[in-house]
Order: C-alpha cells, then sequence, then structure tokens
C-alpha cells in the first residue's frame, strides 16, 4: 500500500503561521470529497476550531523539527504502508481511539510482511510489543481481538485510505433470490 502525500506543511493550514521548531502540529490525513487523500497540518491550539474539509482517516500530533538540509523530499512524499505505522506508533504521538485499530492492522500487515517482530507483550498484557528490523526500534501496539468483528470495524478506514466507497457512497447489496426466485 503506497500513497503520494504531501510534506509537512512549513505553515499551519489553518492561519498560514510558520511553524517554529518545538511547536505541537496536529497532522491529520484526509479524503477530500474529491477522493484525493490529503495531508492537513495545523497548530495544536488551533486543531480543535479547524475544519479539514474531508473525511477525516487518522491523526497524530508531533513536535516541529525544520527539515534537515540535503534530505530528499521526493522519498518523503511516499506514505508506505510501514511509514504510516511508524508514525502513528511514535511513542511521542498521544494515542486516540481512532488510529489504535488502525494501528493494530497496519502491525498485523508489517508482520505478515516480515517488516515487525513480535516481541511479546508489556507486562500488563494491554500492549503488543514490536520490534522494527530494520531500526531495531520497539513499539508498543494496544493488544485487541483481531477478530472478524475487528475487520469489519477497520473495513471503511482501509476503504477510504486505498480509495474504496465512503459509507455514504456505498451501494445497498442486492436483496437474494428466494428458493422460489423471487426477491
Amino acid at each position: 500500500m503506497e500513497l503520494n502525500l504531501q510534506p509537512l506543511a512549513p505553515a499551519s493550514t489553518a492561519s498560514s503561521r510558520p511553524f517554529n521548531e518545538g511547536d505541537r502540529v496536529v497532522s491529520q490525513l484526509v479524503r477530500a470529497a474529491t477522493g484525493e487523500i490529503m495531508r492537513r497540518d495545523v497548530l495544536a491550539e488551533e486543531a480543535a476550531d479547524f475544519d479539514p474539509a474531508g473525511r477525516e482517516i487518522c491523526r497524530w500530533v508531533h513536535v516541529f523539527k525544520p527539515k534537515p538540509a540535503g534530505e530528499n523530499p521526493e522519498r518523503l512524499l511516499k506514505l508506505t504502508a510501514e511509514n504510516l505505522f511508524l508514525t502513528l506508533a511514535d511513542p511521542a504521538n498521544e494515542p486516540n481511539s481512532v488510529n489504535t485499530p488502525l494501528l493494530q492492522f497496519l502491525a498485523l500487515l508489517l508482520e505478515r510482511k516480515r517488516v515487525l517482530r513480535p516481541r511479546g507483550q508489556t507486562a500488563d498484557g494491554e500492549r503488543s510489543l514490536y520490534e522494527h528490523l530494520r531500526t531495531h526500534q520497539m513499539y508498543e501496539v494496544p493488544a485487541g481481538d483481531l477478530s472478524p468483528e475487528f475487520f469489519v470495524k477497520i473495513r471503511e478506514q482501509l476503504g477510504v485510505l486505498v480509495g474504496g466507497p465512503l459509507k455514504a457512497e456505498a451501494k445497498p447489496a442486492e436483496a437474494a433470490p428466494s428458493a422460489d426466485g423471487t426477491a
């Protein structure tokens, strides 16, 4: 799964105020009415009043750090499942209930792709531990039940990310014919 997205904006989408080193920034992935996935970055104090003009897929809060000179901006435009997981699972990000199912699914996906290795659970059993094999960084993901209900719950969020129809756009299922051939 790959998406091409804008890099972190140099200024708040809400007020156009430039970000300064140390500012808390709320980043959101939003699906616009056109179906395009867009990134919106706003100052944390502006986030409550900000309307992203689309359906929010996920959000994370981070501290703004200016880009180092010589960084490859083309590489940063690719948002892969791995990059999204690393962003959402970053210990500096505040956990939220919207991102948790997506984070659990990405951990499962990346475990299957051998990008993450499961390393057990925390002592309280509330979080699963994963090692990122390339960096050897450990990540904690809230433990969850990967039941059929979990996948039904995450299906809409994943559909938005990969371009499936929004819930309101989804067509109702046609009634199956009965034994006598009527619907």
